[in-house]
């Protein structure tokens, strides 16, 4: 298994009132608890506000998306990032190609067009043994990991906005 090569992180900026969508696919339940607890440590140790949406499975993640972020400018309380969970086991049919490509194509074409930080968690994987590899804390986290991003994301949409000029 490839694993990453990083070198040592730098302290992050801090992320002052920063709102948080994490949309969750629950069609593994014990697969999503785990990468939830990964995601959810991940944006409370940024101490950034975050909402919940749970969602049947991959496939509904990013029409909810969609969905919240209208109804958060709605409400002019807008997210500034987005955590996508979930995950996609291969079966016996072509239905997993179907939901792991459309579903990760769908967010992409989510976050370029809006301009949005958007982590995507979605596990795609051939077992259950592999799922549990990567969604576990203790483990590959990738739960934690797609906060990660998203948050490392909102950074750098934050250090590109213009500034604001005093008067």
């Amino acid at each position: 298994m490839a694993t990453p090569r990083r070198a040592a992180k730098a302290e992050p900026s801090p992320l002052k009132g920063a709102r948080v969508l994490l949309v969750e696919a629950r069609f593994y339940d014990d697969i999503a608890d785990a990468l939830l607890a990964g995601a959810t440590r991940v944006l409370e140790a940024a101490g950034v506000a975050w909402d919940r949406v749970t969602v049947p499975g991959a496939l509904e993640i990013p029409a909810a998306i969609a969905i919240a972020l209208a109804g958060a400018q709605a409400r002019r309380r807008p997210y500034e990032a987005v955590v996508a969970l979930g995950c996609v086991i291969r079966g016996e049919t072509g239905h997993y190609d179907i939901v792991a490509g459309e579903s990760a194509r769908a967010l992409m074409d989510l976050a370029v067009a809006q301009r949005l930080p958007l982590g995507n968690g979605i596990l795609t994987v051939d077992t259950d043994a592999q799922a549990w590899e990567r969604a576990k804390v203790d483990r590959l986290d990738k739960g934690g990991g797609a906060a990660e991003a998203a948050l490392a994301l909102l950074r750098l949409a934050r250090a590109q906005a213009p500034r604001r000029r005093p008067r």
